[in-house]
């Protein structure tokens, strides 16, 4: 089994409930797993190029599979698109098209708010509390391809009742790419209830290298 690099969640921390779920179980069963801070440190000056550049050190160019949950699925597979060395990628509700249905979401007037105040408060789950973060995420965001085209074999679970991001995101990711598989569970954009469920086949999906 390669190293394993799980890639936390949007204002989420290394610390958050599912990296350490899943790094027990991984390691438990032999895996060498680690859970880089994707902002670094920076929560405020947080961009995608950032955070792939966080992945790109922490892989540190050897073979690795990649685990990743919302943003940080979608940054798994850009980073896999772009680093063949990637073996596998599991993705756990992963938020494809993030800027662009983050613009959605959030409204057009609010984004034009943000643009010219260069900085929003949003909740920052890792502190617990209310965090700056600056405009360059969604400028910065809206450079990447909505679905990234990464070939490597992938496992994919989402949340029929996800209202963040929706599943049909990963249904038309996996109805073009043949090495997706692709399981729409009875849960949440948490998927915190179907943990167990997922563990063992998370486990042997990254063991059959």
């Amino acid at each position: 089994m390669n190293r394993i690099l799980y890639l936390h969640g949007f204002a989420s921390s290394p610390a958050s409930s599912k990296a350490r779920f899943f790094a027990e179980r991984l390691r438990a069963a032999g895996a060498v797993i680690d859970i880089p801070d994707l902002a670094a440190g920076d929560f405020e000056h947080l961009t995608i190029s950032g955070q792939l550049r966080v992945i790109e050190r922490a892989a540190a160019g050897n073979p690795v599979a990649l685990m990743g949950s919302s943003m940080g699925g979608y940054l798994a597979a850009l980073y896999a698109a772009r680093h063949p060395e990637v073996s596998r990628v599991v993705l756990l509700a992963p938020a494809f098209g993030f800027a662009r249905r983050w613009a959605e979401r959030m409204g057009a007037d609010a984004v034009d708010v943000w643009r010219a105040s260069g900085a929003v408060e949003v909740f920052h789950y890792g502190e617990n509390r209310p965090l700056r973060l600056s405009y360059a995420l969604l400028d910065d965001g809206l450079k990447y391809e909505d679905y990234p085209d990464f070939r490597q074999p992938a496992l994919i679970f989402h949340g029929a009742q996800d209202d963040v991001v929706p599943a049909r995101y990963s249904s038309e990711f996996a109805a073009t790419h043949p090495d997706a598989r692709l399981e729409v569970l009875d849960s949440g954009h948490e998927l915190l209830n179907v943990l167990e469920y997922m563990a063992p086949k998370v486990r042997r999906f990254l063991a059959d290298e």
